[in-house]
């Protein structure tokens, strides 16, 4: 059950950290099965983690931000000057324990609070916080502090590497980060294939420019030189794997709940496939990926299936919506 709740206001306790406001909240894709208990819970928690947010109050030590000023919230707790942080390896901060994130308390067991809020504190508001330009509509970036930044991981190293590379997104279970994966993929001048049994995914995907492909993912099409695998499926990751160039890449953004199904290990070392899985890195990208949707060529509005007001937001949470954004009360 999903209800609205009262709780102790978040205070300012140190001179890094801030109050923020969230304006537009964004449900993930993880956040359904959440808050319909496919991860156990022992107590209520606060949900919500992708949001655009107003700055409330700053500490003494925060620079390059001002009070009213709209930012994105990286999602994952992180201090900015651990070796890890140095690193880029902002989802895996030395300060905190592992997958310590807003709105996942089941998954961390610490509860951080939830972007649903009216007010969220933000422990090291430098390291955590991006600037949000003035011309950019937040409902449409409300999705950015999570989703956007996974679909836009899954293909930008690699074309970083190998530039202009035929891509296939295969779409099998997750509704919105195979979409913000192609609209990265086509954003770095790659084309792109999006394969999935899911009518509406492949519709969404043709209009973001991929060219769709119906499949039961029992026969493969083609090999690609860059896959990326985003479901919940055996034969959704097995088709993957199937469809991965010899001595190329398969990259899994999937959390795969419950239990995981097997890799094809013996396919994969004789065929030489370079496998890659793991969480984004919030805070260190957000700088590349927004100043990619300032200039236009990132459109993670057109992901967005529908927008409800925070009084709507109990009950929207469960629908089954691609992507749903909360536009939250002043």
């Amino acid at each position: 059950m999903l209800e609205w709740r009262d709780v102790p206001a978040p205070k300012l306790d140190t001179d890094h950290a801030a109050l923020v406001r969230p304006i537009a909240v964004a449900r993930c894709d993880i956040d359904l099965f959440l808050a319909q208990g496919f991860i156990p819970a022992k107590s209520a928690f606060a949900l919500g983690h992708e949001c655009v947010a107003e700055i409330v109050a700053l500490g003494d030590k925060t620079t390059g931000f001002e009070i009213g000023q709209r930012v994105i919230v990286a999602f994952q707790l992180s201090c900015g000057t651990c070796a890890a942080c140095r690193a880029g390896h902002t989802a895996i901060c030395d300060a905190y324990p592992t997958l310590s994130d807003y709105g996942m308390q089941p998954l961390s067991g610490v509860e951080y609070g939830g972007m649903l809020s009216d007010l969220v504190r933000v422990p090291f508001a430098n390291a955590m916080l991006a600037n949000v330009p003035a011309a950019l509509e937040p409902v449409a970036l409300a999705s950015v502090s999570d989703n956007v930044l996974d679909g836009f991981r899954a293909v930008a190293p690699h074309l970083d590497q190998h530039p202009g590379s035929d891509v296939l997104v295969v779409s099998h279970g997750l509704p919105s980060l195979p979409l913000y994966a192609v609209d990265a993929a086509i954003a770095l001048g790659s084309r792109v294939d999006f394969a999935s049994d899911d009518d509406e995914r492949l519709a969404a995907a043709a209009s973001l420019g991929a060219r769709p492909l119906r499949t039961d993912f029992t026969r493969r099409e083609r090999r690609y030189p860059l896959v990326v695998d985003a479901g919940l499926t055996a034969a959704g990751l097995d088709f993957a794997i199937r469809s991965t160039e010899p001595e190329a890449i398969c990259q899994s953004i999937s959390f795969y709940p419950g239990v995981p199904p097997p890799l094809p290990l013996r396919t994969m070392y004789t065929m030489g496939i370079q496998f890659f899985i793991g969480r984004t890195h919030a805070a260190a990208l957000l700088p590349r990926v927004i100043s990619m949707i300032a200039a236009r060529t990132l459109h993670p509005e057109k992901v967005t299936t529908r927008v409800v007001d925070s009084s709507e937001a109990a009950s929207a949470w469960l629908e089954p919506a691609t992507k749903l954004v909360v536009r939250m009360d002043r």
